[in-house]
């Protein structure tokens, strides 16, 4: 697409990569994805902010075709989605200087092949001036790395965000349709965001101090309306958990599934909202966004040479790096002769503010006192959830 006006001198361009269905070798992409770069052009200097994915670069440099002059290539976030393209765009533009936070500066060095003499750091508060634009540099540290910053173009009151506030949704879409954009923005807040979600809540704060009129991300659409997008963090990052429990499993020979089935009926009966996942087919995004208001995970697993499927480890591993706001957690599965499975389960996901719950394991086929323990541990989470207000 060509570059989009969305101020008097500020256009939108980038790439939207309609057909990308993993990010990182790990994050699956149902909707695609965007890199959204933005173009300030002042009356005396010409900023960049961020490029794109290096297989995007040649996109962007047509863009920027009838561009006769960059004065400054802001990199908001060295993770090579935003920064790929910097060295081409450096080439493109001779005179360009890039601007970056402090710990920027080192990150792109080991990243790209910049030269230092090319590269000048900005501080914190510190100011542009573009003639007649003024761009304020803001640090967002956590969001998700240590180097990330954010601007603010003052006159127009637009916040460039790059990470935060983004979404992994390719459309022909400018600005954002709120009730289309909202699932993929919540999925990004869950596998990028959330580690982050303690640090995220302060820097909110400064967000709604800045009361932006415009954000633009650098993934998915703009948001006209901000108070939208920040709302929804808001939410996602500091409400109580919500009386639901996540019921990620795998089962070799049915008995775990067994356990799975009666548990949920047994939660369902008694008030409480399951998400259940069978690892050995769910998309892990959907998991993800699930623990985002979730009480209570539950691990379902066999016994695989002594310990916990690998598939359910994953898992457990998962919603640990994410850090959820679950206050309960607990396994259940079969198992042949023993093992650790619960042990190992337990560690990966163990944390401070998580109570671990009695675990239900059989041996085999489940017979009556092994779903008798299973109703048990429903009535055990539908009274923690009651005791704790999840509504």
């Amino acid at each position: 697409m060509k570059r989009r006006r969305i101020a008097e001198n500020v256009y939108a361009l980038g790439a939207v990569d309609w057909s990308r269905r993993l990010f990182d070798a790990l994050i699956p992409l149902p909707d695609g994805t965007s890199y959204n770069v933005y173009l300030v052009q002042g009356s005396e200097k010409v900023a960049l902010l961020d490029t794109v994915d290096p297989p995007m670069t040649d996109v962007l440099l047509a863009q920027l075709a009838d561009v006769p002059r960059v004065d400054y290539l802001i990199s908001h976030h060295a993770e090579q989605d935003h920064s790929g393209g910097i060295p081409a765009v450096l080439e493109r533009y001779p005179e360009a200087k890039l601007l970056v936070s402090t710990k920027a500066k080192s990150i792109l060095a080991d990243l790209l092949p910049i030269p230092a003499e090319r590269i000048a750091t900005v501080d914190d508060g510190e100011e542009l001036s573009l003639g007649g634009k003024t761009l304020k540099f803001v640090y967002l540290p956590w969001v998700h790395w240590p180097e990330t910053m954010v601007t603010h173009l003052r006159e127009d009151n637009i916040l460039f965000t790059c990470d935060l506030f983004g979404s992994h949704l390719a459309t022909s879409d400018l600005y954002a349709d709120e009730e289309r954009v909202y699932e993929p923005a919540k999925r990004y807040y869950a596998e990028i965001m959330m580690p982050f979600r303690k640090l995220i809540a302060r820097h909110l704060e400064k967000v709604k101090d800045i009361n932006p009129a415009v954000i633009a991300p650098s993934h998915g659409p703009i948001y006209k309306r901000p108070q939208f997008i920040i709302d929804a963090y808001a939410e996602w990052v500091s409400a109580p958990p919500k009386n639901s429990v996540v019921l990620p499993y795998i089962s070799m020979h049915n008995s775990t599934a067994m356990l799975v089935d009666r548990l949920t009926t047994a939660l369902v009966e008694r008030g409480v909202v399951v998400e259940q996942f069978n690892l050995a087919v769910t998309d892990i995004g959907k998991l993800a966004v699930a623990l985002v208001d979730a009480g209570t995970i539950v691990v379902g697993t066999p016994t695989v040479l002594g310990g916990p499927h690998p598939v359910a480890l994953f898992a457990a591993n998962l919603a640990a790096a994410l850090n959820p706001k679950l206050r309960f957690a607990t396994v259940i599965g079969s198992y042949g002769w023993g093992g650790k499975s619960v042990e190992k389960i337990a560690d990966a996901i163990a944390r401070s503010d998580i109570e671990i719950l009695d675990p239900v394991l059989c041996r085999g086929l489940p017979g009556d006192e092994d779903l008798a323990a299973i109703d048990r541990l429903a009535d055990t989470i539908a009274t923690k959830h009651r005791e704790m207000g999840f509504a």
